[in-house]
């Protein structure tokens, strides 16, 4: 309808990545005809491995940013489009920056920046006196995924629907490698290239980060994943899979990119011109079983921190030190990366500023019983939730 269209044409949309998911999203936007307003984020600079697929990308724009060559292509070609770019990461941008949105399309690839993406637009939901979700305040999330033919879109109401942290035990913490086996008994190309990458890298350039979008550093690398795997037998390291071990890559497919885009294209459409019925909540695509998708709708997690309040529980022997606690929030349900943790009465670990992290550093290795009482609530913060805080009590077992 007119109406509709019009309510797309004044909306102002946010695409987080501009990759192989990115690229396929932002001409569906432009091919809609009614889209005008885009702002596309993303950190990343051009490979020239990412040109197979990225089709926004040409062979000179190989160094460049990701965001500015695609905002460009698009805007030379559809000259009725207004896409701005921005090269850098998302958590730099604060919560007015994403306020201005109507709607939030993510390509991201990996799960601890949707995590945060996530964290934030949940943030930004106001609430009336009762208690219940203020409309204009909610921003739609629509979060697309890909893993080789494989791919999944959801659409999240903040508040409403299950949101992104919801189903974070549906993705498998990846495996570590140890560091014994890299450095003594590599049986697989990928502990060759690991080892090229840990352990090889730091001595040869001390004083330099490895770049993965370099292509002298994931040269070498491969050059010396090469050399060990030549050394003990191991067939199979190539620079596509060095690219992959280091930037941590599934390979992706085209054909998965674009049907998942046109998912996510298709929903935002939905929820900013009420044309018809949105995804409930959940759609997958598993191209490897034929052409064969199935939605469903992903329940809302009750103990989630991020879109429900809740106290979680936790009973520890009284002896459990405060490092123990913190590591067993890290690896457990929550995943949490560098928490901080304060009582009602002190702070218990604080990760900065430095100073603060210093003073609170002996703490790490008391008991719990010397720096709270059984009972006691706790609020844990973590980069990976934004500004939301999770709320523990710990008894003593």
């Amino acid at each position: 309808s007119t109406s509709g269209s019009s309510l797309v044409r004044n909306a102002k949309i946010l695409v987080v990545g501009a990759g192989g998911l990115g690229c396929e999203i932002l001409k569906n936007l432009a091919m809609s005809g009614v889209v005008r307003d885009v702002v596309v984020m993303d950190l990343d600079t051009i490979d020239v491995t990412n040109l197979n697929r990225q089709f926004l990308f040409r062979s000179t724009d190989v160094g460049h940013s990701k965001a500015e060559c695609a905002s460009k292509f698009i805007n030379t070609r559809c000259p009725w489009m207004n896409v701005v770019p921005y090269h850098g990461k998302i958590q730099d941008k604060d919560a007015e920056f994403y306020r201005q949105f109507k709607v939030v399309i993510s390509g991201l690839d990996n799960v601890e920046a949707r995590r945060w993406l996530n964290g934030m637009i949940n943030n930004l939901v106001e609430f009336d006196s009762d208690g219940d979700p203020i409309p204009e305040t909610i921003i739609p999330l629509v979060d697309g995924g890909t893993e080789g033919f494989s791919g999944q879109s959801r659409l999240i109401l903040p508040r409403i629907t299950s949101c992104f942290e919801c189903s974070l035990d549906a993705f498998t913490p990846s495996a570590a490698v140890p560091l014994c086996t890299i450095a003594e008994t590599p049986r697989i190309p990928e502990h060759c290239i690991a080892h090229a990458m840990v352990l090889q890298w730091p001595k040869e350039f001390p004083n330099k980060k490895l770049d993965g979008d370099s292509p002298a550093d994931m040269k070498w690398v491969h050059e010396r994943a090469v050399e060990r795997a030549d050394r003990f037998g191991i067939p199979g390291v190539t620079y596509m899979l060095t690219l992959g071990v280091v930037k941590n890559i599934i390979p992706a497919v085209a054909s998965t990119n674009a049907i998942v885009s046109a998912v996510c294209v298709n929903e935002a459409m939905k929820v900013l011109s009420f044309c018809s019925q949105s995804l409930n909540t959940y759609m997958m695509y598993m191209g490897s079983e034929g052409i064969y998708s199935h939605t469903f709708v992903y329940e809302q997690k009750e103990t989630c921190p991020v879109c429900t309040i809740h106290t979680h529980q936790l009973s520890l022997p009284s002896t459990t030190t405060l490092n123990t606690l913190l590591q067993q929030l890290c690896d457990g349900e929550f995943r949490l990366k560098v928490p901080s943790i304060t009582s009602s009465s002190k702070t218990l670990y604080m990760r900065s500023p430095a100073v603060l992290e210093k003073a609170t550093r002996g703490n790490l290795d008391k008991p719990l019983k010397e720096l709270m009482m059984s009972g006691e609530e706790l609020v844990v913060t973590d980069p990976v939730f934004h500004e939301t805080s999770l709320s523990l009590v710990v008894t003593f077992a």
